[in-house]
């Protein structure tokens, strides 16, 4: 066993063969700054899980991504006109990305994760800018579309987006989703012609 798996080991309190294994898969930091059993920073936590989404089971990142299309459906629903709705819309996409990074960041390093599920505002982000393609359109098949259009770029993460999860820690976290909702933004402009 290597030096750090033992470190990690003794850190979480695992059986040394559990870390080894665990370190080996990247679930593990070379040594775990901060167990996930300490105090939580509550307004990273709560952004980062997009107020508890990312709790949610099987597939915290779906459930993040449902969470904010039923936001963007209620909007819909209270009748706001294009106009609000393309502002309020940019205006969460960005409030997500302003705030995600650094509470993406933080979730991450008190969890001891590289990129735990249960951050969500990443995903949060991603289908807000997939959902621009339903501004103009805001019927059930166009959220819908655009919904599933990102949950598919999101988990196939075509060039460049792998590559984005490569940045550092809550830009990496946050910016391949921003790039997956840019492709799923992208195929619902063009699919707008025929539905």
């Amino acid at each position: 066993m290597t030096d750090n798996s033992a470190k990690a080991a003794k850190a979480a309190r695992l059986d040394p063969a559990t870390a080894q294994r665990m370190a080996a898969q990247g679930g593990w930091p070379v040594e775990a700054q901060c167990p996930f059993s300490t105090r939580k920073t509550l307004w990273a936590w709560t952004v980062a899980t997009f107020f508890g989404a990312g709790f949610g089971k099987p597939g915290p990142g779906t459930w993040g991504s449902v969470a904010a299309t039923l936001l963007f459906s209620a909007a819909v629903l209270l009748h706001t006109g294009t106009q609000t709705l393309l502002i309020g819309t940019i205006a969460g996409i960005a409030l997500a990305i302003a705030l995600g990074v650094p509470a993406a960041t933080i979730a991450a390093r008190e969890s001891g994760r590289k990129d735990p599920g249960f951050v969500v505002i990443d995903e949060v982000a991603g289908v807000g800018i997939a959902l621009l393609g339903a501004v103009f359109h805001p019927d059930w098949k166009h959220i819908l579309i655009a919904l599933l259009l990102f949950r598919v770029f999101d988990i196939w993460k075509p060039f460049p987006v792998r590559q984005l999860e490569k940045l550092p820690e809550g830009w990496g976290i946050v910016f391949d989703d921003v790039a997956a909702g840019l492709y799923a933004w992208a195929v619902l402009l063009l699919l707008n012609r025929w539905i």
